[in-house]
């Protein structure tokens, strides 16, 4: 006779497996470096890991739905590379050019909301394909150089006298699409899109609409990460974001997110990119070599995601 109580916990277990793996690998980095656990380098993961925790929400988004946004890394840098040209040769507001340069990103979001939604492209395809040509406007806008902003433009975002806005930003941006994805029928509709277009279809809701939004939502967070980086060094450079659609997937996969659409939360998404950004630091403390460090970093996501899978495969007979 099986244990109700004992179900009862194990299904608990398996549905916040993302926030164990995440507590785990925290305690086991506090052992690891006696610098680890200080109020400096703490603060430092979180600066750092703000725009990641973005771009991962963004590609979120389109996961739910079933695709896959690999521009994201691109439009990070061309979001940062226009802000910066426009605040240090346009002399605009550093307000506008945020403005300007996340609206700008947002028109690339469209055109591959458009070739993937109603010209029936693959997402990979027409992301991969707007991948290409942000990157190429970036270095284009630039010219294969950074741009230096002047201190008290943008680098406000990231400290000022009442701490750190930028950690302020990412909350309520967090907190916004945790209730957009679980409150709204925006985020029940995009994950129904996921689950079983077909049905969504028949209900008479236009999925096109919302598979086309899910692009648009990642490009404007990507543009505003991309920012942010720039922000922190006060430096625009067509650089910034490189291999961070990797990085995004991977956070979203750790947070138990399905590849095939229907699965996935905003809140585990960003504890996964959170996991990311341990395994870094706590190898960066511990003077592992770059070269390795990409090695054991690979290893561990194969292991978190194996462990992900495999307890959603218990889930399903729990």
């Amino acid at each position: 006779m099986k244990n109700p109580n004992g179900s009862s916990i194990k299904k608990i277990l398996i549905e916040n497996n993302t926030y164990l793996i995440f507590a785990g690998l925290f305690v086991v980095c506090c052992f690891m470096s006696p610098s680890f656990f200080t109020p400096m380098n703490l603060t430092n993961i979180m600066l750092q890991q703000i725009a990641p925790i973005l771009v991962a929400i963004g590609m979120l988004f389109v996961i739910l739905t079933g695709g896959i946004d690999l521009s994201v890394g691109s439009i990070m840098a061309l979001g940062a590379s226009l802000c910066a040209i426009l605040i240090t040769e346009a002399g605009m507001a550093w307000g506008l050019a945020i403005i300007v340069s996340v609206a700008v990103c947002a028109l690339l979001g469209i055109a591959t909301g458009i070739l993937v939604a109603y010209l029936k492209f693959q997402g990979f395809v027409a992301s991969l394909a707007m991948m290409t040509i942000a990157r190429g406007i970036a270095f284009m806008l630039t010219n294969g150089s950074p741009i230096k902003m002047e201190d008290g433009t943008l680098n406000t975002l990231v400290k000022s006298e009442s701490g750190y806005p930028i950690l302020i930003i990412g909350l309520v941006i967090i907190l916004a699409f945790i209730f957009i994805q679980h409150f709204t029928s925006y985020g029940r509709i995009v994950i129904a899109t996921g689950s079983n277009i077909t049905a969504v279809e028949l209900a008479g809701i236009r999925v096109k609409k919302y598979v086309s939004s899910v692009y648009i939502v990642s490009a404007v967070l990507s543009a505003f990460a991309g920012i942010l980086v720039a922000a922190r060094s006060s430096t625009g450079t067509a650089t910034i974001g490189d291999g961070q659609e990797l990085d995004a997937i991977a956070a979203c996969v750790i947070g138990g997110a399905s590849l095939a659409g229907g699965s996935g939360d905003v809140l585990k998404a960003v504890f996964g990119a959170l996991v990311l950004a341990l395994i870094t630091n706590i190898m960066n403390l511990c003077a592992v070599p770059a070269y390795p460090q990409d090695v054991i970093k690979g290893l561990i996501i194969v292991g978190a995601v194996l462990l992900q899978v495999t307890t959603n495969k218990k889930d399903e007979t729990v």
